[in-house]
């Protein structure tokens, strides 16, 4: 029985370059290509688990993944290669071919191509950062060779094209740091005491756990405007947040104090309002 699989195996399907090849060589090829790519697969990724755990900077440890999976693949190819007695040389025409056929059919694609290996050589965009483009917002979630993952602020997720990031204009929230400033404006009646007001709303923005307090980075009130109907303050301050909610939410939470102190305090929140005046006598007729 072993005899006659081993004949089986041996048996010549056809002649390339020369050479003779067996079944058990056209069995063996696929065989290679699958447990290799499937072990390679498995070694890097548990790698990048292990460089994650150290605390390492993910837009390194994705670097050094996608290094890895391209180094891999060439030595899968060349080492297929040599098993089937083929010289690398006998594809120097047929790169060519190919390389010719990309420029001309496969600009978009290799321009992604080369636009992410930018981004996660530049790192104008990193893993984990808060962007906006085109008005759109969102935290990115992964950089990949031709578009970058981004989960919008209402939980969508975006697949952008790498080139787009680099070619247009893009916020990035958390380039150097996560700080970001936000405001609050309120408007108080006419006749109210201006100083008092300034204390109040400095305060509320103090009495947030989330704003800085550090030198330069305190709440500050600037007296805006006489308005039409109001006497305009507004407070800036700083958080540390890499997500727009973060801001969204200290700043609900200035305007419920503000509510609150203000009530306690008797001081009026403008609202719009009109003085009629009439020149003349109203005559009114009785039926």
């Amino acid at each position: 029985m072993l005899e006659k699989v081993s004949h089986w195996l041996s048996y010549p399907l056809f002649t390339f370059n020369e050479r003779a090849i067996t079944l058990i060589e056209v069995l063996t090829i696929p065989l290679w290509l699958i447990i290799s790519c499937w072990v390679a697969h498995i070694a890097i990724s548990k790698l990048g688990s292990k460089l994650k755990h150290t605390n390492k900077d993910p837009n390194i440890v994705h670097l050094i993944q996608r290094v890895l999976y391209i180094v891999v693949l060439a030595v899968i190819f060349i080492t297929t290669l040599s098993m089937l007695n083929i010289p690398v040389t006998a594809f120097a025409f047929l790169s060519g071919a190919i390389a010719i056929g990309f420029g001309f059919g496969a600009q978009n694609i290799i321009n992604n191509f080369i636009s992410g290996w930018i981004l996660m050589g530049e790192k104008p965009i990193r893993i984990g950062d808060f962007l906006e483009v085109e008005g759109v917002k969102g935290i990115v979630e992964e950089i990949n060779t031709r578009s970058t993952r981004v989960r919008r602020v209402d939980g969508v997720h975006m697949l952008i094209p790498n080139s787009k990031l680099l070619e247009n204009t893009v916020t990035n929230w958390t380039l150097k740091d996560k700080l970001v400033r936000g405001t609050v404006s309120v408007g108080v009646a006419y006749g109210s005491d201006c100083q008092k007001v300034k204390n109040i709303i400095l305060d509320a923005a103090r009495a947030q756990p989330d704003i800085l307090l550090t030198t330069g980075k305190e709440p500050t009130v600037f007296f805006q405007d006489f308005a039409d109907n109001a006497l305009v303050f507004e407070v800036y301050f700083w958080v540390n947040s890499q997500v727009e909610g973060g801001l969204r939410l200290v700043a609900s939470n200035i305007r419920f104090e503000l509510d609150n102190a203000f009530n306690e305090h008797g001081i009026v929140i403008a609202f719009p309002q009109r003085d009629v005046h009439i020149d003349g006598v109203i005559k009114l007729k009785r039926q």
